[in-house]
């Protein structure tokens, strides 16, 4: 949701976005900092980097082509 409101902005924006979205980029940090500080979700992403990884070593492609060659 804040990022769809900073872009949102930006749009409307257009080059005076540095002045113009400040609330917008605040609000978008701020809900980063949230996820880069949340520990649960450090643990999923990590268990979900080590189940791609494992997949790419057992078969050789990567999701995308996984995923392109379904």
């Amino acid at each position: 949701l804040e990022e769809k409101e900073f872009s949102d902005c930006c749009v409307k924006a257009s080059l005076a976005m540095v002045v113009k979205c400040r609330s917008e980029n605040t609000k978008m940090k701020a809900c980063l900092e949230r996820w880069y500080r949340d520990e649960d979700f450090k643990k999923l992403c990590t268990e979900e980097y080590l189940q791609e990884r494992a997949e790419y070593r057992r078969t050789g492609l990567s999701q995308k082509a996984q995923r392109y060659l379904a």
